[in-house]
């Protein structure tokens, strides 16, 4: 199974509480234990459950590439605990904007920021991801994280991306880009969709095209 259709406890955000990438995938404790063995099938990695400063969210506030997961500073220490018994690398990034998931979007070839962080922050993300890093904008927004997914297939971007922001994505992060909605219409496509190069998982209220669309572009 490389597709998943789903929602947790109702909700179709289901991007907001997971982080997936090639080795491993962090979901919140509020996601029903039921879901793991179905998001294990698909994305084909280790499922770890644990909260991210409290808060189930873990795709809002955690970043990362195959090098480093990033989190922001306000973790609480039983969950850096957690994440030191499960063996994941990560850096803490120290920043006001510690929502790292909606403001980071990256891969093992780079990374697009929101560009309100500063030298210092971009520096730390730079040397933690390994990768080249540039500010960016999406639909003229600096959220950049929220507003698109991606495997090393492809990347999937809020549909009213310009043509010059797409190809900056293209440029820096070496992967074929298009635009999307999930759940109906929602442009902010990260909240929605959860994918690694094995599978993905969509929320439950897209439509049919949507769901065609998406496992498409990401190649499944």
């Amino acid at each position: 199974m490389k597709v998943l259709v789903t929602n947790f406890n109702g909700n179709p955000n289901i991007g907001l509480y997971m982080f997936a990438t090639e080795k491993y995938c962090l979901v919140g404790l509020d996601v029903p234990v039921t879901e793991i063995a179905e998001i294990k099938k698909v994305l084909k990695v280790p499922v770890h459950q644990l909260n991210i400063a409290g808060t189930s969210m873990v795709g809002v506030f955690c970043a990362g590439n195959s090098n480093k997961l990033l989190i922001p500073a306000i973790i609480f220490d039983n969950e850096l605990a957690k994440l030191d018994k499960l063996k994941i690398d990560y850096k803490i990034i120290k920043t006001h904007l510690t929502a790292l998931g909606n403001n980071i979007l990256c891969n093992d070839k780079g990374a697009v920021v929101n560009e309100e962080f500063s030298a210092a922050e971009i520096k730390a993300i730079k040397d933690a991801l390994g990768v080249p890093v540039k500010t960016g904008k999406i639909a003229e927004l600096d959220a950049v994280g929220a507003l698109g997914i991606l495997n090393k297939k492809a990347c999937l971007l809020n549909t009213d991306a310009t043509q010059d922001e797409i190809q900056h994505i293209k440029d820096v992060l070496d992967v074929d880009s298009e635009t999307c909605t999930v759940n109906m219409g929602n442009p902010f496509v990260k909240s929605g969709i959860v994918c690694n190069s094995n599978g993905v998982i969509i929320g439950d209220q897209s439509g049919g095209p949507e769901m065609a669309y998406i496992a498409e572009v990401l190649g499944f």
